[in-house]
């Protein structure tokens, strides 16, 4: 972002080794919205006091909101005081900010391209690095094939020579439905390779989530028992307490199955079920994602009525305090149908996981914030405790807490002191916030990176939107055909009664977080 040389800016010098991306311009369309204040900002500033940022970084801002350089600068320094993990600094900020631009224009002008391109050659040459470029696309998803259009035009979606790279960060979500997904595809394949192509997951970005990967297969103990033979089945919870929190045209548009489900859901999902990729790759890891959603047994119409459940919340407390009911909220039609809770269970067609139940759960306005995953092993098969105070023994339980507080529990039975055998399940666990001194960077700090260096692990490839949204569609045009009544839940509970009777139907309950 700077012209000086290295030595005057010795927070860009860092960790000079493969995860430190060589000099780029980002730019973003939507620079005025909520997610690049929230979010994209903060996060490359943490990136550059952590010194992962290389020496020269530019941002290049473009929206319709009618910004000077200072005033967007001005903008950016009010969202990091404000949401940024690490504390601003005047003097770190003036080096953040020393390459900052701005332009106004509606995503539709093709003169606003043209300009682009004009700065960014100017900054090029000027600072004499290389043409590279990640254009970011926090905007809404009829922008995308629009703003990818206008880039193939003026020549800034391919690599301008072999030292250069031109990449796109595509936000969720990634279509509506099959159909609107492979239009998507499409469209973007046009202008772009599917190498240039990063479909943003921020859960992909949490810590704990990266974790599974190291946990099932850097660790003996664990993954000999990842099979049908030891683990009874598998729950994934995503619960939040907030309702549409003036989202409500936005949500009444989506529902909880395309705000979660297909992305979020069945990509935790992947990571727990799939196989050892022969590599830590890009491409290996995908693979084997990719693997997993396609065996997923499909549905019959008769299966999507028993073992899927979809609900709205009513009115009810939250911490205490009154809060309305889905359809009383702003902005969603008074008849709608849209799901605020998803309920489901899911079979995995493959050698590993044959007739091992996986059940996944989310919703809006429940009792609290959770995510977590939690695999429940079978129970101990000889009993010779019957004649003990103990005759029935819990069964062990191993949680990936997500959030809101990262870590690993695992549940197993101990006896209680003393001249009786009496067994107590207890729990051994782990937290990031403990274990480690420093604290986690926030998920799009990761995901910003590694789009950076060209590291596509964590992003969702093309096939693998689609396997997703296969499942997925095949749910919702099911709801569709049945027109049964939408299940309801009071806000404040653990969802509806309908969701509690399909995962007791094999013998369980939900679990609370």
């Amino acid at each position: 972002m700077l012209t000086e040389t290295p030595l005057s800016n010795p927070l860009r010098e860092g960790l000079l080794d493969g995860r430190r991306p060589q000099p780029f311009t980002l730019v973003i369309f939507g620079a005025a919205g909520d997610l690049a204040h929230r979010k994209l900002f903060p996060a490359l500033y943490n990136l550059m006091l952590d010194h992962w940022l290389p020496t020269h970084f530019n941002i290049v801002g473009i929206a319709r909101q009618p910004y000077t350089d200072e005033e967007f600068r001005r903008e950016v320094k009010t969202s990091i005081k404000k949401f940024s993990r690490r504390p601003y600094g005047p003097e770190e900020f003036q080096l953040f900010a020393d390459e900052t631009h701005y332009i106004t224009a509606d995503f539709d002008d093709s003169k606003a391209y043209q300009q682009l391109k004009k700065l960014l050659t100017t900054m090029s040459k000027r600072q004499q690095i290389p043409s590279n470029y990640l254009f970011y696309m926090a905007t809404p998803p009829s922008f995308y094939p629009v703003i990818a259009r206008h880039l193939g035009e003026v020549g800034l979606n391919h690599d301008a020579d072999e030292n250069s790279w031109a990449r796109v960060i595509v936000e969720k979500p990634f279509g509506r439905d099959l159909a609107s997904a492979e239009d998507l595809n499409t469209d973007l394949h046009h202008v772009f390779e599917e190498r240039q192509i990063f479909r943003i997951d921020h859960y992909l970005g949490k810590e704990t989530v990266q974790n599974i990967l190291v946990f099932r297969f850097a660790n003996g103990i664990f993954e000999p028992l990842w099979n049908r033979q030891y683990i009874d089945h598998v729950q994934i919870t995503v619960a939040e307490s907030l309702g549409v929190e003036g989202r409500g045209s936005y949500y009444d548009n989506a529902g909880a199955i395309r705000d979660m489900v297909q992305n979020h859901m069945l990509q935790l999902m992947s990571l727990i079920a799939m196989e050892p990729p022969v590599a830590f790759d890009e491409d290996a890891v995908r693979d084997e994602k990719v693997k997993v959603l396609r065996a997923i047994r499909p549905f019959t119409t008769r299966d999507i009525l028993d073992h899927t459940v979809h609900a709205q919340y009513e009115s009810g407390f939250i911490d205490g305090t009154p809060v309305p009911g889905f359809l009383d909220e702003p902005d969603i039609a008074s008849d709608s149908r849209t799901d605020t809770y998803v309920a489901m269970r899911l079979l995995i067609d493959n050698w590993r996981w044959a007739e091992v139940p996986f059940y996944l759960r989310t919703g809006k306005r429940l009792a609290k914030r959770a995510t977590e995953i939690a695999i429940q092993f079978k129970t101990a098969p000889h009993r010779f405790f019957n004649q003990t105070a103990t005759p029935e023994l819990e069964p062990n339980v191993l949680t990936l807490k997500i959030q809101p507080d990262e870590g690993i529990a695992l549940r197993f039975g101990a006896k209680v002191p003393g001249p009786m055998v009496r067994i107590r399940t207890v729990n051994m666990d782990f937290l990031y916030g403990t274990s480690f001194a420093d604290a986690a960077p926030e998920a799009y700090e990761r995901l910003l990176l590694d789009a950076m260096v060209g590291d596509s692990t964590l992003f969702t490839r093309k096939d693998e939107v689609e396997a997703a949204w296969t499942l997925v569609t095949s749910i919702m045009q099911g709801w569709a055909r049945a027109k049964n009544p939408v299940a309801t839940y009071e806000s404040g509970t653990w969802g509806p009664r309908e969701a509690e009777e399909l995962i007791a139907r094999d013998g369980f309950r939900w679990r609370r977080p």
